[in-house]
């Protein structure tokens, strides 16, 4: 049982995150963005989003080989190089490097294969997800039991 339904009790606040969701769902292609969200939540151990993402990656046509290559994604031959670039972009951002947050080399690769405004638009994405991942583990959602 979540701890806090946040969506009922602060519904300003939840309002805005949904404003940053529906902004990331329309400037990040689909299949991009449900692999990022899906990268993302494995990286921060947020079984309800891992869930739901491999769900949402699956109703949207991507294949199970696919979401289930996330996990390893340098190593599979089903991604892209921009699709690549913009994984390792998502550890980055995800997993901000203390010294040096995102490095050089991650942010190099990934404006090799995107615009400065599909970058911009890549990094509120990846932002996006990661304060889903942030109120679902906080508040302990869980996923749904299925047959």
């Amino acid at each position: 049982m979540s701890r806090l339904p946040m969506s009922k009790t602060h519904k300003l606040g939840y309002a805005a995150v949904l404003g940053m969701e529906a902004y990331s769902a329309k400037s990040v292609s689909r299949e991009l963005y449900e692999l990022i969200k899906l990268r993302a939540s494995i990286l921060n151990g947020c079984s309800y989003c891992t869930d739901m993402h491999s769900q949402d990656g699956m109703k949207h046509g991507i294949s199970t080989a696919k979401l289930f290559a996330v996990a390893a994604y340098n190593d599979s031959p089903l991604f892209t190089v921009a699709e690549r670039a913009a994984l390792r972009l998502t550890d980055a951002v995800t997993r901000l490097d203390p010294a040096e947050g995102v490095s050089d080399e991650v942010w190099d690769e990934a404006a090799e294969h995107f615009e400065e405004k599909d970058l911009g638009n890549l990094i509120l994405a990846i932002a996006t997800i990661n304060v889903w991942n942030r109120i679902a583990i906080t508040t302990r959602l869980e996923p749904p039991v299925r047959a």
